[in-house]
């Protein structure tokens, strides 16, 4: 359990941070960029929050629960035999949002046309969390060029990214629908 009890520690003044192993890097490392970036994500989902029905609502804070489980997934570098068994994002993650994916999207009308991100508030956050996801997988992969990482980890931001989109339609249809692309309109 995290307890915290002092908010500054002052370790972090050089540009150094600890990784959930202890090691000691620098702020820009990949690592933190990848974890910072889906920090980053959660707190987006936390705008849309702000709008989402009850129902909504509790589907977005457990996934703000799983955000912070794949941070620490990402925080902690695979080593052999570690001391303490870290926190690893599992299959059972991905599949219950792929699940979630395929019930909401089967209750949407097929796509003509690309879809801004625009519409409700809700809509909209969901929307600016999905780019914000799909810049934390960016990262991601290229923290996995050099580094070993849990590939679930990775498996749960790509599926993150679809469901936040089909919850931005899924929003807006309640409100009169997607608010679509129109190619080459403003000529």
């Amino acid at each position: 359990m995290v307890q915290l009890t002092r908010i500054y520690t002052r370790g972090g003044d050089k540009g150094q941070t600890s990784l959930g192993t202890g090691a000691r890097v620098v702020k820009h490392d990949p690592r933190v960029a990848a974890y910072g970036t889906v920090d980053e994500a959660n707190a987006t989902i936390g705008l849309a929050r702000m709008h989402a029905d009850e129902a909504l609502d509790a589907m977005l804070e457990r996934i703000q629960n799983d955000l912070f489980d794949v941070g620490a997934d990402l925080c902690t570098p695979e080593v052999e035999a570690p001391e303490f068994p870290p926190l690893r994002v599992v299959p059972a993650q991905v599949e219950r949002l792929e699940r979630e994916i395929d019930k909401i999207n089967a209750e949407l009308e097929p796509l003509k046309s690309f879809v801004l991100p625009a519409g409700t508030p809700a809509a909209t956050y969901l929307h600016l969390a999905r780019t914000v996801v799909r810049r934390a997988e960016r990262d991601i992969t290229l923290l996995a060029v050099d580094a070993t990482i849990n590939n679930d980890a990775l498996r749960y931001m790509n599926r993150l990214s679809d469901l936040l989109f089909v919850l931005a339609r899924h929003v807006n249809k309640q409100a009169g629908g997607d608010v679509l692309w129109k190619p080459g309109e403003h000529r």
